[in-house]
């Protein structure tokens, strides 16, 4: 391709940007959803967090399933004052076995995530693993729906895990499926700390 073609190109595709930029004129709060069988769902998560972050917002972070697991952001984040976290104290539900104490934890996390729904001055809340919470029928998904549809206008959501419901994709503005396509701990590979914990 010659460099006229090449800026031609370029200068349509520039403009084309430069047009659904000035269309994009909404003002909102919006619901990110990450779902999928992928590694990372998580991590993203934790990414727009350090964004967040970067423009001294507040934080609030509800996290299920994972919550007796060490991890190096939770590490990480515990020094961040903006910072506000709530942990399901369960772990993982095949540690427990134990469906009543499970739902009993999940509803004692949401109590705090709905708590930061709730809150005007936190700018982002992550509800990470939550799909979960859905899935296994420890959390009423109306409820949670009700709260999301009610949280102050300007408020960011970020909702994490797999096989995410259709009324979690419906209420959120973007939604990423990560796709597994391999995974280290199927070669037997231990979670390495700063990469899986």
């Amino acid at each position: 391709m010659s460099d006229d073609k090449y800026k031609q190109r370029m200068q349509r595709k520039k403009d084309h940007i430069d047009a659904r930029i000035e269309q994009a004129n909404i003002d909102k709060g919006i619901i990110v959803l990450l779902t999928g069988n992928g590694k990372g769902k998580s991590s993203s998560s934790l990414g727009m967090v350090c964004r967040a972050l970067g423009y001294d917002m507040k934080i609030g972070i509800a996290k299920f399933l994972k919550g007796v697991q060490d991890t190096g952001e939770d590490a990480f984040l515990a020094k961040q004052p903006n910072v506000q976290t709530a942990f399901m104290k369960t772990g993982f539900t095949w540690d427990t076995q134990d469906k009543e104490y499970d739902t009993a934890m999940a509803i004692e996390t949401w109590q705090k995530a709905q708590d930061y729904l709730e809150d005007e001055s936190i700018d982002l809340v992550v509800l990470d693993e939550l799909t979960y919470m859905i899935s296994y029928k420890y959390l009423d998904e109306q409820m949670i729906l009700d709260t999301l549809n009610n949280r102050p206008k300007y408020q960011h959501v970020v909702i994490t895990g797999r096989a995410a419901s259709q009324s979690l994709i419906d209420i959120a503005d973007t939604v990423s499926e990560i796709k597994d396509i391999k995974h280290a701990f199927r070669a037997d590979i231990r979670a390495q700390k700063g990469i899986d914990l």
